[in-house]
């Protein structure tokens, strides 16, 4: 099936890792979906993407998540598209995605390492993007 999947542009790679981290914990929840959502609405980089291709992509990596080689698939997929000087706002955005709903499960930290290896973001970079992500998404109640 990956022979056959459509090839993405720089804005589909940014939505599909928002999607992968996601769907990493079998369980994509309201507010990642609301998270993902709002900042295709308000980012910049996403001036001119067409939101109904969301669907579309989150379906693609659904697909690919349910084959053996899928995530290498996705990860192809995403270095296709995605200039280098957007990886650290793909990481960005995809920790905005894993600290939406205040809880970080094991499976969205590996889906996040990967990402991290995949695009080659440097370990403070990476840390210094994860804390802003924890401090954007933290609430009143402790």
């Amino acid at each position: 099936m990956t022979k056959d999947l459509p090839s993405f542009s720089a804005c589909d790679a940014l939505v599909s890792l928002m999607v992968a981290v996601s769907a990493s914990d079998s369980n994509m929840r309201t507010s990642e979906l609301v998270a993902i959502e709002r900042m295709v609405d308000h980012m910049p980089v996403f001036a001119s993407y067409d939101v109904d291709r969301i669907r579309a992509v989150s379906q693609t990596v659904m697909s690919l998540f349910e084959e053996e080689d899928g995530i290498e698939a996705l990860f192809g997929l995403v270095r296709d598209a995605l200039p280098e000087r957007l990886f650290e706002t793909a990481y960005a955005l995809a920790c905005d995605v894993a600290a939406a709903d205040g809880r970080l499960t094991d499976n969205e930290a590996q889906m996040l390492r990967e990402i991290q290896h995949e695009l080659e973001i440097g370990r403070l970079h990476a840390a210094a993007i994860e804390l802003s992500a924890q401090l954007r998404h933290r609430t009143l109640q402790a």
